[in-house]
């Protein structure tokens, strides 16, 4: 991770900054996917964890070469009249450390109860009871919402920046750019 590019968005009269971000968010997760890179991964420099909002700026980070392979599919098409967008870059020195990461909510007290009861075997009533309605456990961390390509519903994706760290950790990404023990540099 020696490289980075910055994607800002543009301030719109049209568009509140976070539909623009899960506008961005979505193609930026295609790219990835069609590009088959564990390589790339993000940061939001302007998130802040005890707010929803996600910030007006996206930064990728990989190698030069992992970021030229990615710009080179177009993928930003539709979205150039409302960002701002910087060349790959080297990564300053003596930077920080961090890593992004999704985190899923066990928010849906409805699946809860027909897994519990697939696992256990008990009924829907018991299942009602070990887990009432107000189980649903809210994050209050930030997201971007996107729409699954292979169920059409729309969720809600929930990002942790980890605590800056001195040492980088070298990983795989995922297709969001997201991984659960890999580090991006911090600055």
């Amino acid at each position: 991770m020696d490289h980075y590019l910055e994607i800002r968005l543009l301030p719109d009269p049209e568009f509140v900054p976070s539909v623009l971000m899960n506008a961005l968010f979505a193609k930026l997760h295609r790219a990835l996917a069609e590009l088959k890179s564990n390589a790339i991964g993000l940061s939001f420099p302007d998130m802040r964890q005890e707010s929803p909002a996600i910030g007006n700026r996206l930064r990728l980070h990989g190698k030069s070469d992992d970021l030229q392979r990615l710009m080179a599919l177009n993928w930003l098409m539709g979205m150039r009249d409302h960002i701002t967008l910087t060349e790959p870059s080297p990564v300053p020195e003596n930077v920080g450390h961090r890593t992004v990461r999704r985190v899923q909510a066990k928010s849906n007290p409805e699946r809860l109860r027909r897994r519990l009861m697939k696992r256990k075997g008990i009924t829907e009533e018991e299942a009602r009871r070990a887990i009432p309605d107000s189980a649903a456990k809210q994050l209050k961390l930030p997201f971007v919402t996107i729409k699954s390509q292979s169920t059409g519903q729309g969720f809600r994706l929930f990002i942790d920046h980890k605590t800056i760290q001195s040492e980088s950790i070298a990983g795989e990404f995922s297709c969001y750019g997201l991984s659960p023990t890999a580090t991006v540099p911090w600055f």
